[in-house]
């Protein structure tokens, strides 16, 4: 933040009426009309489809996000760890869904306190094991109390990444839920975008055979009577929602008319913010043909700092600043030379901590000059907000002069 900002509070600094070129470089902004614009969409589309969402709030750490989102219709925020948890509990959120196994005594003891506290907080984790399971419910049972925590057998699949490996698998898990002094089986989950990676036929064949298996499990289990309570089953990152919603969708039953009451919960949680990267090529919301298709959100600013060779300018933004794991940043302008475009025109080869090696190839952009701001699409918002602790939110990206509306604080 630049130095006109320092010791004012964040309304304080907002009316001053600041402009992005006020800010120092590098920056991350997010756009607003995007953001909103976003959370319309996935709102609108899971209402649609008849499910559930329960964003993954571990892509942005941001509460003021996941405020808006709850109050667009989501049903819960998911998080990945414990203590991305009590950040969530300790901004009000009501009801967590933890997608992961809890074996962490601190934890479970937390958990099990704030269960005791607050009877209306509702708390779901995962296990994938008998053995997991074991060790939660040892934990729990030297805490006083009796609060049962709910528990989510985790189907996982050949080369994932967690998750009992196969139905008969999370059976036995779903078993020693079942007998557990303090834990209830809750219903069934999972995450099919570890499964692959892409939009290729062995791709879409591997998470469908996945989300069947799923759907399997479901059935299998109530057609057991393992469940004593209302049952969840939820899946669906970002990449294939669609598909999530085609194979458990048709199990959303809440009222319980065909048998145990059944909530569907899809867990997308990149698409608030959306990117020019990995989510662009393969969200089926961000599709051409789609009315209002998601759109990036997110966007690096860098400045020129050196030309030391015809057709390479380095930028002071580089892995401390940008993500990286799925794409390097994409060159789209430059805010001098009336704006120009570069699409096409330049590239980033590489990132070092704090450079940014932009391979110029033709036209304008070889004009460069030192000291120029380009603005950067990038890929994956997950690794873009965990670098920042204050990120402006600025009320157009294609502004010629973008202005600061506001200032979005993470958490990591």
């Amino acid at each position: 933040m630049p130095p006109a900002s320092w010791g004012r509070t964040v309304r304080e600094f907002l009316t001053t009426a600041p402009t992005l070129d006020q800010l120092e470089t590098p920056v991350l902004t997010v756009d607003r009309a995007a953001l909103t614009a976003n959370i319309a969409v996935m709102a609108e589309w899971v209402r649609a489809a008849g499910v559930r969402l329960a964003p993954h709030g571990k892509t942005t750490m941001a509460p003021r996000l996941w405020a808006d989102q709850l109050a667009a219709g989501s049903w819960g925020i998911t998080l990945a760890t414990i203590w991305q948890a009590q950040v969530a509990r300790s901004f009000g959120v009501a009801r967590i869904l933890l997608a992961n196994a809890l074996v962490d005594p601190v934890g479970l003891r937390w958990v099990a306190a704030e269960l005791e506290r607050d009877p209306s907080f509702e708390f779901v984790c995962w296990a994938d094991s008998v053995e997991a399971v074991a060790l939660m419910d040892a934990h729990l049972c030297e805490v006083p109390g009796r609060e049962r925590i709910r528990v989510l057998v985790e189907l996982g699949g050949p080369h994932g990444r967690t998750g009992a490996r196969t139905v008969d698998q999370a059976h036995a898990v779903a078993r020693a839920i079942d007998a557990a002094s303090r834990l209830t089986l809750a219903g069934v989950g999972g995450y099919e975008g570890a499964l692959a990676h892409d939009r290729t036929a062995p791709g879409i064949r591997a998470v469908r055979d996945y989300l069947g298996e799923l759907a399997r499990l479901h059935r299998e289990l109530a057609a057991a009577g393992r469940y004593r309570s209302p049952a969840i089953v939820t899946a669906g990152g970002s990449a294939y929602p669609e598909l999530a919603v085609e194979y458990l969708a048709p199990l959303s039953d809440e009222q319980g008319r065909h048998g145990v009451a059944t909530t569907v919960v899809l867990r997308s949680g990149a698409y608030v913010i959306h990117d020019d990267g990995f989510y662009a090529s393969m969200s089926p919301l961000a599709s051409p043909e789609c009315a209002r298709p998601l759109r990036s959100a997110m966007h690096g600013w860098a400045r020129a700092l050196s030309r030391p060779e015809p057709g390479l300018a380095l930028l002071d933004a580089g892995k401390r600043d940008l993500p990286f794991d799925e794409g390097m940043p994409i060159p789209q302008r430059v805010a001098v030379l009336g704006g120009v475009a570069l699409d096409g025109d330049a590239a980033v080869s590489a990132l070092n901590d704090q450079h940014a090696f932009l391979r110029l190839r033709r036209g304008a952009a070889t004009e460069l000059p030192i000291g120029a701001v380009v603005r950067l699409g990038l890929s994956h918002p997950c690794t873009a907000f965990d670098k920042w602790r204050l990120i402006p939110v600025i009320d157009d990206a294609d502004a010629p002069v973008p202005r600061v509306v506001d200032l979005l604080h993470t958490f990591f």
